[in-house]
């Protein structure tokens, strides 16, 4: 008998909110330098959750040296020779709004009315239309200051309660389960430490997506590019005729990308660069774009025009140089999860049996599920019930949540059968 969402509800709630109260932003920065994890919050929130895994009945609950909560739920009697499952989600939240000091607000019975919050913020059905069809719905948001941080502690919230709501009804058989929670998924560097020698599911899940039933088992590929141009520095008052401010190359590089070809101006499967930062000065300016597209053809391409522009704007400044460095940050994962026609199987029958009809799309972006097929482990991603990420217009419905939570019960029932 599978646990009922009445069951469940109030814990994944009141876990819901406790976890986004605290500052787990995490440091692009300091993530690219290696640290991991990048903050310190992050690493409270990893300890935090151990012991709660801990307490919860699961085995060998620790956190690894770079920040990984990995714990293991043992199998029911007679499932012992069970295939395991994995399921991951991520404890860090963006810095593109802040995280510190979320206040989360709970509207029961959502009536579909706009909801003004702090500082001008207004979450408004007119302009989303998921909040729209939330209407009847209890949502939770913040209060217009932070983001909310759906983004990735409703997964963690879920896969919690899931594996709770299991532990309260032992009649709900099922295989082995191992649970990974990991740092600096925002900055991309969420699996460059995953503990692989200690996993021994050949499948896994993460759940960080977006409304239900949304499932993703395709992304972008991913690569970021280092362009750093040269100047000559002088004296700006006898600088005519030598000097060569890379300031000026960096923003005609800019300026350069395609403006059609830009996240804000495309959708679906269309791929785009993105000016990420600028900085620099007259002798010395850096500029980081991110290119993405689902075709790895598309995305040679996109590669060489980054080259091509960077070296046009070089030959207009006599006395600079350039230099590009690209960084491959993830790959679609669509092959990689075609190749076992059983993970994504089981996941619509899972989401059929907890009460929807799934819907897959691609994600414009990634997961640490991207990195992980990569590594041979196929990895699709889960929607969560979380809105507006990366945004003070931040929101979550409860409803969804659930939904979420039941279906990864149902996958632990169903991989326990196979």
């Amino acid at each position: 008998m599978t646990p009922s969402s009445q069951d469940f509800s109030a814990a994944l709630l009141e876990r819901f909110l406790r976890y986004v109260r605290l500052c787990t932003t995490s440091d692009p920065q300091a993530a690219d330098r290696g640290v991991m994890p990048s903050t310190g919050g992050q690493r409270d929130f990893a300890e935090l959750l151990r012991g709660e895994l801990a307490a919860l009945g699961l085995e060998d609950a620790r956190v690894t040296e770079h920040g990984y909560v990995c714990a293991r739920l043992p199998p029911s009697p007679g499932l012992e020779g069970a295939p395991c499952v994995c399921f991951l989600a991520h404890m860090d939240t963006s810095e593109a709004a802040p995280g510190k000091d979320v206040h989360p607000l709970v509207t029961e019975r959502y009536s579909g009315a706009a909801i003004p919050l702090r500082d001008g913020v207004v979450l408004d059905p007119a302009g989303d239309e998921a909040l729209a069809k939330a209407a009847g719905e209890t949502i939770v948001h913040g209060d217009g200051s932070t983001l909310l941080g759906a983004d990735d502690k409703a997964g963690i919230a879920e896969i919690i309660t899931a594996l709770e709501a299991l532990r309260d009804r032992p009649e709900a058989a099922h295989g082995p389960v191992e649970v990974i929670f990991s740092p600096d998924e925002e900055t991309g560097h969420g699996m460059d430490r995953v503990p692989l020698d200690w996993i021994r599911a050949k499948a896994a899940y993460t759940l960080d997506g977006g409304g239900a039933p949304e499932l993703e088992a395709e992304c972008f590929n991913a690569y970021k590019s280092d362009v750093l141009f040269t100047g000559v520095a002088m004296h700006t008052g006898t600088a005519r005729p030598g000097m060569v401010n890379a300031v000026n190359l960096a923003a005609d590089l800019v300026s350069l990308l395609p403006r059609h070809e830009s996240p804000e101006t495309t959708d679906g499967r269309q791929g785009f660069f993105a000016p990420i930062s600028v900085s620099g000065s007259i002798e010395r300016a850096a500029v980081q774009v991110f290119v993405r597209d689902f075709d790895s053809k598309a995305m040679e391409e996109r590669l060489k025009t980054v080259e091509t522009l960077s070296e046009a704007v070089r030959r207009k400044y006599r006395g600079s140089t350039v230099s590009v460095t690209h960084t491959r940050q993830y790959v679609n994962m669509k092959g990689g999860i075609q190749k076992s026609p059983p993970v994504t199987a089981l996941l619509v029958e899972a989401v059929r049996n907890a009460g929807a009809e799934p819907v897959f799309k691609p994600i414009r972006g990634g997961t640490d599920g991207s990195r992980l097929t990569e590594m041979g482990i196929p990895t699709p991603n889960i929607f969560t019930g979380g809105h507006n990420f990366h945004s003070r217009r931040e929101w979550a419905s409860l409803d969804q949540m659930i939904l979420a939570t039941r279906t990864v019960i149902e996958l632990i029932i169903l991989w326990g059968k196979q």
